[in-house]
């Protein structure tokens, strides 16, 4: 399986505009900048891209691990909080922080503990990530 995305920039690198879409057509042409990226000014940027496919690959992963221990989850919502840094030669992604809490009828914390982390572990995301991934996870 593949997916596909594609950005353009034009222009200097604070000065220029960007625009990013996917194959899928829910981003189409959706506009990115220095501003965006480094600043606080409203649109997308790389980082909350990342953050975003994290928790979404982090929840289906999580269902899946608690499905296996026996669980249905009524509700998973995880926020994923990226860190971009200026590092040695440039800038990184130096970690993730997910926030987890779920709705798991029937389940103990110890439990969903475990399930929390194999998902963490597991989801693609996370392991195509070189960042330092933590996690707080909550019943609720």
């Amino acid at each position: 399986m593949k997916r596909k995305a594609s950005a353009i920039w034009k222009g200097g690198i604070r000065d220029g505009k960007g625009s990013i879409s996917t194959d899928s057509g829910v981003l189409s042409d959706t506009p990115y900048s220095f501003g965006t990226r480094f600043e606080n000014e409203k649109g997308t940027n790389p980082e909350e891209l990342i953050g975003a496919a994290h928790a979404g690959c982090f929840s289906m992963a999580l269902s899946l691990m608690l499905g296996e221990a026996g669980f249905t989850p009524e509700n998973i919502s995880t926020v994923a909080s990226v860190t971009l840094k200026k590092i040695e030669g440039g800038f990184g992604i130096t970690a993730v922080h997910l926030d987890v809490s779920a709705r798991v009828p029937g389940i103990d914390q110890q439990a969903f503990q475990a399930a929390a982390e194999k998902a963490k572990k597991g989801c693609p995301v996370s392991r195509v990530l070189n960042a330092a991934i933590t996690m707080e996870a909550r019943l609720e």
